[in-house]
């Protein structure tokens, strides 16, 4: 969802807008730092526009839509390099679309307090982001 006052996520990235960690600090998060609406889709649209290119690159298979849509979700939230690496870019590459699917949900923790999680949001966003892949 969309918050214009900077923010820790549960696992203590500096967050902002739509979800952009990249124009934000912990110390903005300590100042309350706002954007505006305008900001906000602002940089939307240009990581959107990273992590678009960044998907493509790493599918050596064509991605139909859908398949893209939900990569372009994944990676902006788990990050490019973590996406080049997953398996489920790997499964979607062999051509195993269910195996690539499936590996989507594995990507439903983060590291809380110094503990690996599983967190209710991101298990609600891996099973939109798989329902997306499939369909």
């Amino acid at each position: 969802g969309l918050k214009l006052t900077a923010y820790a996520c549960p696992a203590g990235v500096a967050t902002v807008g739509w979800g952009n960690t990249s124009s934000v600090t912990m110390a903005d998060v300590r100042a309350q730092k706002r954007i505006t609406l305008e900001e906000a889709e602002r940089l939307l649209a240009d990581d959107l526009q990273t992590f678009e290119r960044g998907v493509l690159r790493g599918c050596t298979v064509p991605p139909n839509q859908h398949q893209f849509d939900a990569f372009v979700s994944l990676a902006y939230n788990i990050g490019l390099g973590a996406f080049a690496r997953s398996t489920a870019l790997r499964r979607h590459n062999a051509g195993d679309f269910d195996a690539a699917a499936g590996a989507i949900e594995m990507w439903n923790k983060a590291t809380v307090n110094g503990q690996r999680k599983v967190l209710r949001g991101l298990t609600r966003r891996r099973a939109a982001e798989k329902a997306l892949y499939l369909s």
